[in-house]
Parts: C-alpha cells; sequence; structure tokens
C-alpha cells in the first residue's frame, strides 16, 4: 500500500551557511570569566584546538542594523574563537529571529545529530582517537556513535534526527524490516516515547515477517504464545487507530479551534453568562472548563 507523503514543513534555516565576521556577530547572552573556567568551556577549547568547529554557531539578520547579526545560538563556540584570534567563523541563517523559539524547537543534543557530527569530522580526516580526547570521552564510545545508524532506513534517521532517543532503543529498531521500522518510529514521535523499553514492547508485538531479515526474536520469559499474538493484534489496532487519528487530526483541531473561540466570545457576554448561570448551570461549568484549557494551552 503506498504510504502518505509527510505534510511540507516551512523550512527554518537557509539552505547554505555563510562565512561571516565575528565582529558582525551580536552576542544575547554575557560569557563570564566564571564561565570560561567551567569544565564545559574547556571540553568547548580543546574541541575547536583539535578538530575545528563541526556545528555551526546559529545567527539570524538584525533587523535594526543591517549587515550585522544576532548570535541565536553557540555563545561558548564564539567566545573560544576571540580567545584563539579568531576573525571568520562558518554560521548557519535561521530565518527565525526569536532566539526563544529557536531554543524552544532544537533540543541540544540529540543523539543523532552528535553521530553526524562525529561522522563529518571523521571525513575530515580527524581520527576516532582525536575526536575521543576532543570530547572528553574514550575511543570506544566514539566507535559506537559512529556505527549509531547502522541497519537503520533513512526515513527513520530523518524522523529522528532532532528527538532525544535513548541508544539502546535505536538498536531495537534494528531488528525491524525498514517499513516497519518506520511504522514504529512514527508511533515512538505521536506517543512521545523514545526509551528503550517502548522500543523493546514495539519489537516484541511485530509479527516474524515484518523483522529484519535473519533476525530471531528470543522468547520472552513469562509471555506465552497466545499472549504474544494478542499483543501483535493489539499493536496493528493501535497502529490503525493512529492512521485514522493521524488523517482527521487537521479538520477536528480547526473546528475544535473554531468551537473554543466562538464559546470564549458567549462568555464574553454577560447577559448569556447570567442566563446560563440561572438556567444550565452545568454547561457554565463545562463551557468555563473548556475556555480555561484553552488559555493555558496558548
Amino acid at each position: 500500500m503506498p504510504r502518505k507523503s509527510h505534510t511540507e514543513v516551512p523550512m527554518g534555516f537557509e539552505k547554505a551557511t555563510r562565512r561571516l565576521a565575528i565582529a558582525d556577530l551580536q552576542p544575547l547572552k554575557i560569557v563570564s570569566a566564571a564561565i570560561k573556567k567551567s569544565p564545559k568551556y574547556v571540553q568547548i577549547v580543546a574541541s575547536i584546538g583539535e578538530i575545528g568547529i563541526v556545528e555551526p554557531p546559529v545567527v539570524t539578520p538584525d533587523r535594526k542594523d543591517k549587515g550585522k547579526y544576532l548570535l541565536l545560538d553557540g555563545h561558548l563556540r564564539i567566545e573560544a574563537l576571540k580567545d584563539r584570534g579568531e576573525t571568520e567563523v562558518v554560521c548557519l541563517i535561521s530565518i527565525d529571529d526569536e532566539a526563544f523559539t529557536y531554543n524552544k524547537r532544537v533540543n541540544r543534543i540529540a543523539v543523532i545529530q552528535e553521530h553526524r557530527m562525529i561522522m563529518k569530522a571523521i571525513e575530515r580526516g580527524v581520527s576516532e582517537e582525536r575526536l575521543a580526547k576532543a570530547l572528553s570521552v574514550d575511543a570506544g564510545s566514539i566507535k559506537r556513535k559512529r556505527r549509531l545508524l547502522e541497519g537503520i532506513c533513512g526515513e527513520v534517521a530523518n524522523i529522528l534526527k532532532d528527538k532525544h532517543i535513548a541508544i539502546q532503543a535505536l538498536a531495537e529498531l534494528r531488528k525491524l524490516a525498514p517499513l516497519r521500522q518506520i511504522e514504529a518510529t512514527e508511533l515512538m514521535v505521536a506517543m512521545n516515547k523514545y526509551t528503550f523499553g517502548y522500543a523493546k514492547s514495539l519489537v516484541a508485538a511485530t509479527p516474524q515477517d515484518q523483522l529484519a531479515e535473519g533476525y530471531k526474536p528470543k522468547r520472552v520469559r513469562g509471555l506465552t504464545s497466545e499472549q504474544v499474538a494478542l499483543m501483535e493484534r493489539e499493536t496493528a489496532n493501535l497502529d490503525r487507530e493512529f492512521r485514522i487519528a493521524e488523517q482527521s487530526y487537521g479538520t477536528d483541531h480547526l473546528d475544535l479551534v473554531i468551537a473554543s473561540g466562538y464559546i470564549g466570545k458567549l462568555l464574553g457576554n454577560a447577559k448569556v453568562v447570567r442566563y446560563l448561570g440561572m438556567h444550565q448551570k452545568e454547561i457554565l461549568l463545562e463551557f468555563q472548563k473548556l475556555v480555561e484549557l484553552e488559555a493555558a494551552a496558548a
């Protein structure tokens, strides 16, 4: 069955990076002397000294000062470059000029982002030992992170690129065939659960014909074959319900927004509130709860 294409999401960044003068970057935070003595700052300085800037700082054009840029992310990296006497840096240009919005959308740092940073450094010729030294981790950790996406299909990697998924959860997803990997990943996103335990339960509830080639599942202790079959059926039902909800979500949400707005206007009318209070108290109470929930979610 052909898969439904994902809704196109507006880009938050320019496609190409730019090399900018550090003097043209306007920081939004002050890097104090105390911060410069912190282990994190020392690690960043060591990392830049060993392998340079791997992850570009994020900036946005300053609307009030042409030719200048607001520094949204990367204050410690920029300060470390200044201390080294550097005058230019390659930056990622954000179309959104709200630092709060940027930091709200991007969580630092997802495991797949870290994997791609490591792979980019290795492509530049940086050895695993040198990377380990720069990042203050053991060489074995670098090797594990380098192999992070082996057996993971490209669409899954793209879906999870900014998610804080457990490394062990990715190992579980490798046990699934590509199409089932995608389905399981979409369920994880819908449930906002990226734990090893949840991924393991999805694998356990997957029929044999949807497992990765060559993978033979171990018998789960305490579960009979009938219970495993029941888990598979329940997972299939949950997946179908998720698809149905996904198709109607946009329309349902729009209807809810319109209805909530209308109810809010009704409650802004003193005569309506007085009438409901006298004749329909239960309805008035539910209306007020709805408006309060909508206000809290705004």
